[in-house]
């Protein structure tokens, strides 16, 4: 068993990593956001911005992955305090589990109350098109039932309990709120509610896994998320999460078609303008103390 030390991430670590931040920034975020592949112009929607670059910033790691712009925004949307990340962190980097899930523990000592997640995800189901934006309702953590948790190690109550539960990992009022802000939007036709498969990367599916995910529930399919929500869950943050479906994944063996990362790029792109309106508008109705406006 590891300690707490070996992964850069003990509580002492991520206060010293709070306590630098809150004394380089006047904003005390109330709302944090993690911008997946495409999707880092979400920070752009914040007014008075304060960044860091990740490199800058004591025990942060650093993001390796074209399209994630490494740094760490704080800011304000209408009078929402919030923090926004530029780029997060995956297993395939190499780093830890309980590396990448840092920023959460980072949040919670920051004094965010609510969690909001993106990313760029390959559509399992198959009534779904390229384009469209899923809210993620569950998740299947795949490297999970390997052991490859990050609770796995020391438990520190600081944090939250050791064994948390994760039936309501993703807010039900949250979901419904953005499936009435999408309603509001006009994005009806092109949202979705679905469960979110988190598989190691960085090698895109193979057409027997995507076919057995399929049949195990899932309905999108990616290498990030899960392992935020875990840690966000047991540190007591509310959580919400999105999914823009960037490729159909290929699950026939006649099919030419290939997954790769441009594609996802290029539809982040494509859909970011919407992305970004309904993120922001569910954020100006998410209340102070967790509460919804």
């Amino acid at each position: 068993m590891l300690p707490e030390s070996s992964t850069g991430c003990s509580f002492e670590d991520c206060q010293d990593t709070a306590d630098w931040l809150l004394s380089q920034t006047a904003v005390r975020p109330l709302v944090g956001i993690v911008c997946g592949s495409g999707l880092g112009g979400l920070a752009d929607v914040l007014k008075d911005q304060e960044a860091f670059n990740y490199k800058d910033i004591p025990n942060f790691p650093q993001s390796t992955v074209h399209g994630h712009a490494g740094r760490l925004v704080f800011g304000t949307f209408k009078d929402r305090t919030c923090v926004c990340m530029q780029g997060r962190f995956h297993l395939y980097e190499g780093y830890p589990v309980q590396k990448i899930t840092m920023p959460m523990r980072l949040f919670k000592l920051l004094g965010v109350e609510t969690v909001i997640l993106t990313n760029a995800a390959g559509g399992l189901n198959q009534d779904y098109e390229v384009g469209d934006i899923m809210i993620i309702k569950d998740h299947l953590n795949i490297p999970g039932f390997a052991g490859n948790n990050p609770l796995v190690g020391p438990n520190d109550e600081r944090f939250g309990v050791r064994f948390p539960c994760m039936s309501d990992a993703y807010d039900r009022e949250l979901q419904q709120l953005a499936l009435d802000v999408g309603s509001e939007l006009g994005y009806s036709d092109f949202l979705r509610e679905g469960v979110y498969c988190v598989l190691g990367g960085p090698s895109f599916e193979t057409i027997a896994e995507c076919r057995m995910l399929n049949k195990l529930g899932a309905d999108a399919v990616g290498m990030s998320t899960a392992h935020e929500v875990i840690v966000a869950r047991h540190c007591g943050m509310r959580v919400f999460a999105l999914s823009l479906i960037t490729n159909k994944v290929v699950s026939d063996y006649n099919s030419e078609k290939k997954a790769n990362h441009e594609e996802v790029l290029q539809t982040g792109k494509q859909r970011a303008e919407q992305m970004e309106r309904l993120v922001s508008t569910i954020i100006t109705r998410i209340g102070h103390n967790n509460n919804l406006a």
